[in-house]
């Protein structure tokens, strides 16, 4: 997977990079929007006993996202990952933009992992995390490194990436909610 001009030497990145952001994305939502409705009715009334710590109103709302209100959430994020990956394309990596997309990607995989072992079992999202977001992260960011476009990532960046990733979930079931409410 050799991103266009890496192979002439010319320190640039292609589409398999920064437009892989969005396919890869894309496989992993796949699986949370067909797993997320089906997995909460089954599982929050467990988990709710196995973990009484974890306030009783992120139960509520885990439990009143329906099919539809998840999907169009998705569909919010797609447009924000896809304007990040062609920012991405547009300067050959070299966006900050899109390289906070892309770490907070690949920590959004990390955190489901720690999600599916917090419940010692399968949780939405991590079957792909596994499979395909964090190797796709590492391989995009080892391409980005190679050609010289990785930005310098401190400890703080991190924390940056991942609450940026948390805030744009936030805001995509925000977004959706009101979109399905006005319909």
């Amino acid at each position: 997977m050799s991103g266009y001009g890496e192979a002439r030497g010319e320190g640039t990145v292609g589409a398999a990079v920064t437009f892989g952001l969005l396919a890869a994305w894309a496989v992993h939502d796949a699986e949370e929007v067909a797993a997320m409705p089906g997995w909460s009715r089954d599982r929050v009334p467990e988990l709710r006993e196995r973990f009484p710590q974890v306030p009783d109103a992120l139960w509520r709302r885990v439990e009143s996202i329906d099919g539809r209100e998840f999907a169009a959430a998705v569909g919010v994020m797609a447009v924000l990952v896809a304007a990040a990956a062609a920012d991405g394309h547009r300067t050959r990596g070299r966006s900050a933009v899109y390289q906070a997309a892309l770490d907070g990607f690949g920590l959004h995989g990390v955190v489901h992992l720690a999600q599916a072992a917090a419940v010692r079992g399968y949780t939405p999202g991590s079957v792909t995390s596994a499979a395909v977001v964090i190797p796709f992260t590492l391989w995009a960011r080892g391409r980005l490194r190679r050609a010289g476009a990785l930005r310098p990532t401190r400890p703080g960046d991190a924390v940056q990436a991942l609450a940026f990733a948390m805030a744009a979930v936030a805001g995509s079931h925000m977004v959706a909610r009101k979109m399905l409410r006005r319909r």
